[in-house]
């Protein structure tokens, strides 16, 4: 999106704002298809940008779905709920229910508990659902491998209306190192040899998330996420040779393609340093690995003048010493009124920050395609009356 662009809609909707590109979503997930090949499905962790369910690629087959909430969203939206790998850590069985009512694709098991609440809403239907066990990775998600294989031994007298036809492994985010996610994928397969050996259960199907990392701060972002993906690729294309493989993604799908845009409201020197406050703050806006605004990200100067450059640090609207968006950033002076567009926040930002802090307004949500031109898909929403004591 240009700069003239991301200006005009600043000034039709006003700030604060978010702009998604699903021009730049669908050659991210074009991208991520090539280097995986045909054989690997995709699939799109809803969380990390739900707004983005409005223009899913054809290059994403499946949606992560971790909560009721998320349901919801997904039910509203007119999403394909057969689509949705039903995930999370706490199911209840009210929320088994009803994603078995919704004829999601297919369950994640997380303990013994979730094991037996799927077989309880199966067996209150009289079907049979297939389901992924969760592997732990060291921490409270999913389950140890030796809980796995106990499940799986215990399959046809515990759980009969359950199909358990693979595994769901998810370690973390912003992976750097192709070798880990060789390891990963190695642990996964070995894991399914071991139930093979000794339960008898033949796994087909597999779901793994790579987490990989994102370039917030770099010179040459898309180039070094390519480069990562091209390392990675060779491990990915050889695991779905040997098992029906999901790859899971959010972040790495959906941070390229946003934009935060946010006016300059006031600007001060306190103690010989500049600060220039804007509309919006750290509330709205967040890039993972950012410390306190220690690192510069891309920020695009949507109008101001050309002038001499010197050292600013922009600061939220909020009144905590810690909505600091950029501690250092040299640019010419701005003014009052002065665009500033924060690139690379397509994931999280939306709904990941702490956006009930003082009570003030929810940004806008704006969706802009080269074909279908922009669509407002959420108004400035006001939080007042969430804050508000009945």
């Amino acid at each position: 999106m240009t700069n003239e662009l991301l200006l005009s809609l600043a000034r039709e909707y006003a700030t604060p704002l978010y702009v998604f590109d699903a021009d730049a979503f669908r050659a991210r997930a074009a991208a991520v298809k090539a280097a995986f090949g045909a054989g690997v499905t995709l699939c799109y962790s809803m969380k990390a940008n739900p707004f983005l369910l409005r223009c899913l690629p054809p290059e994403i087959s499946m949606l992560e779905v971790c909560s009721p909430g998320e349901l919801t969203v997904c039910e509203n939206a007119g999403v394909d709920l057969t689509r949705i790998v039903f995930s999370g850590v706490n199911k209840t069985q009210d929320c088994i229910d009803r994603a078995m009512d919704d004829r999601v694709d297919v369950f994640t098991a997380e303990s013994p508990l979730h094991m037996e609440r799927i077989e309880r809403a199966a067996a209150g239907r009289d079907i049979r659902v297939p389901v992924l066990l969760r592997l732990t990775s060291d921490n409270q998600f999913g389950m140890d491998e030796d809980v796995i294989v106990q499940l799986a031994r215990e399959r046809a007298e515990r759980y009969p209306h359950i199909e358990l036809v693979g595994l769901h492994y998810f370690s973390g985010t912003l992976k750097k190192r192709p070798t880990l996610v060789g390891r990963e994928l190695d642990r996964m397969t070995a894991l399914a040899e071991r139930l093979r050996a000794e339960t008898g259960l033949a796994l087909t199907r597999m779901e793994y998330g790579p987490g990989l990392w994102i370039d917030y701060f770099g010179d040459d972002p898309d180039g070094a996420e390519t480069a990562l993906l091209d390392e990675v690729a060779p491990l990915i294309r050889a695991m779905g040779e040997k098992f029906a493989l999901t790859v899971e993604m959010g972040r790495f799908f959906s941070a390229p393609c946003g934009a935060y845009l946010t006016m300059v409201m006031d600007k001060k020197t306190n103690c010989g340093y500049n600060y220039a406050i804007v509309d919006g703050g750290l509330h709205q806006m967040n890039y993972d690995g950012q410390m306190k605004g220690t690192q510069v990200p891309d920020i695009r100067r949507l109008t101001g003048a050309d002038g001499e450059s010197a050292d600013w640090c922009i600061c939220g609207s909020l009144c905590t010493p810690n909505d600091v968006l950029v501690r250092r950033v040299s640019m010419p002076e701005p003014a009052l009124g002065d665009i500033l567009a924060f690139c690379r926040t397509g994931a999280y930002s939306i709904n990941e920050g702490f956006a009930f802090l003082l009570s003030r307004d929810a940004p806008a949500v704006v969706i802009y395609s080269e074909k279908n031109g922009p669509r407002l898909v959420r108004d400035h929403v006001r939080l007042d009356p969430l804050n508000t004591p009945q």
